[in-house]
């Protein structure tokens, strides 16, 4: 598994969350579940399987190359969030872990995103302030998938 290097920063949102961690595991891996929490995706819950996140506006786009790293099934997921972007300055290369626990409520959900260089200032506060809010979409998922 890649580690981030050193001097790096990393973004955790962890949630207690009241559904098995199979259901979660689906809203994870699924595409079309994907899709209305957090982006569309051509993901598949392969070792090794290269993939995008896509997102846009009519004013805005952005493509996220990712690469699935580790599967646990219903457990662990980890890949790859990479950003190019138009300046060399503003690329991101960093990785993304969800860890999942089941409890005796449900499952405690934990996102790590890692490798944020000490001069991104501006994505590692997007993201510190963009998981939370995806985090909460996903929850709106899952209370209405069964």
């Amino acid at each position: 598994m890649t580690e981030a290097p050193a001097g790096t920063r990393t973004v955790v949102v962890e949630r207690e969350i009241p559904h098995p961690p199979e259901k979660i595991w689906r809203a994870l891996t699924e595409p079309h579940l994907i899709e209305e929490w957090l982006m569309k995706s051509d993901f598949k819950p392969a070792v090794g399987h290269r993939f995008n996140f896509r997102a846009e506006r009519a004013d805005w786009k952005m493509v996220l190359d990712c690469e699935v790293l580790a599967i646990e099934p219903s457990r662990k997921l980890t890949y790859t969030w990479n950003f190019a972007g138009n300046d060399p300055a503003h690329r991101l290369e960093s990785v993304v872990t969800w860890t999942l626990t089941p409890t005796s409520r449900g499952t405690h959900l934990r996102m790590e995103q890692s490798g944020f260089r000490s001069d991104q200032r501006q994505a590692y506060g997007g993201a510190r302030a963009g998981w939370p809010q995806y985090l909460e979409k996903l929850e709106q998922v899952l209370a209405r998938v069964d």
